[in-house]
């Protein structure tokens, strides 16, 4: 992507755009427009800057630290004097664990969450699976897409399609269990949370 290459680019932004928007959202409360005019912003923002990534954190976590910022300078430039939202992932604890999903080695909390909390957190570890790994789970468990519709969103056939989702519904697994240890990740994904 430094040296240019669009292809690289393209790759990129198929990769990040649905997962930072998704973090953005409810930060934004639920403005659609906004945040996806203050992703595109981060991107151009992360483009500009990704020469300075140092690798000591994942790269979607410095990515959502360019995101925090631009939604702030967003806020302060349009006179919004709204609450500030705080999500149960911003908490430090919390996000090492997520992060925890990309570096195994670092500590993991094992306090039990509430159902708000537990959403919240699902729906982050979903944020940093693969793009089409957490696309194609949302499509299934939230949209409700058959396999067949999400193999066209994908344009890949309904084998490659089951295939995809999967193999999502493993890494999905794995990493709930990252983040809540084996037996809160059973029962998470016993109560209807992709995985089973």
């Amino acid at each position: 992507m430094l040296a240019g290459d669009e292809r690289a680019f393209n790759e990129f932004f198929n990769e990040y755009f649905a997962r930072l928007y998704r973090f953005a959202l409810p930060r934004l409360n639920g403005n659609v427009d906004v945040a996806q005019e203050v992703v595109q912003a981060t991107l151009c923002k992360v483009m500009r800057r990704l020469d300075t990534y140092r690798g000591e954190a994942a790269l979607f976590t410095w990515i959502c630290q360019i995101c925090r910022h631009q939604i702030a300078d967003y806020l302060r430039e349009n006179r919004r004097h709204s609450e500030r939202v705080v999500l149960i992932e911003d908490n430090p604890a919390v996000q090492a664990a997520l992060d925890a999903i990309q570096a195994p080695d670092e500590e993991r909390p094992e306090q039990q969450y509430d159902q708000r909390q537990t959403g919240a957190l699902v729906r982050a570890v979903l944020d940093r699976l693969p793009a089409r790994y957490g696309d194609a789970l949302e499509w299934k468990y939230i949209e409700g897409l058959s396999v067949e519709e999400i193999g066209a969103r994908l344009g890949v056939g309904t084998t490659a399609a089951q295939s995809l989702l999967a193999r999502a519904r493993l890494a999905f697994r794995d990493a709930i269990e990252q983040v809540f240890g084996a037996a809160r990740a059973a029962e998470i994904i016993a109560g209807g949370v992709p995985g089973g």
